[in-house]
């Protein structure tokens, strides 16, 4: 018998180039993997280029249908084009600092330059855990080590079933 679901999650996809048709996305499926793996239902993966209106309204449209977890993926280091973490400020009602520290810090320590180099947000909007992660598949990998075991807690908490 399967271990019982922790909640429902989606995953933004920040990336010009996929969005274009330019490049195949494959970092969709890899963190739909991962989120299934931690036991989380992935109501899917939406493309999105880089820009804010458009970063907002995914991370909106996925607050307002109830979603536990966001995870985006891309836009988070310091070109002119990576706006994920000036878009999700504008989205979190609560900043959760110690987790975006923790995911730096581990993507650093284990060589994944751009996790350490991200601008990327963790945060509460409404009822929803938003986390913003840097696009390499190392940095997907070790970030979402990072976080998983934390999820289920904060999912708990916002649900007011802790």
């Amino acid at each position: 018998m399967a271990p019982p679901q922790i909640g429902r999650a989606l995953v933004v996809v920040v990336d010009d180039r996929v969005t274009h048709g330019e490049h195949e996305d494959s970092i969709g499926p890899l963190v739909t993997e991962l989120l299934e793996e931690a036991r989380l239902v992935v109501d899917g993966v939406v493309v999105v280029p880089g820009d804010p209106v458009a970063i907002r309204n995914a991370l909106n449209t996925a607050v307002i249908g109830g979603v536990d977890l966001v995870v985006t993926v891309g836009g988070t280091g310091v070109s002119p084009r990576d706006v994920t973490a000036d878009a999700t400020a504008g989205v979190l009602d609560r900043p959760i600092p110690g987790i975006a520290e923790a995911i730096r810090a581990s993507g650093l320590a284990a060589g994944a330059v751009d996790a350490g180099l991200s601008r990327g947000l963790v945060g509460v909007s409404g009822s929803t855990l938003v986390v913003n992660l840097a696009p390499s598949r190392a940095a997907v990998r070790d970030g979402m080590a990072t976080l998983t075991p934390l999820v289920s807690h904060v999912i708990s908490e916002l649900s007011g079933l802790d």
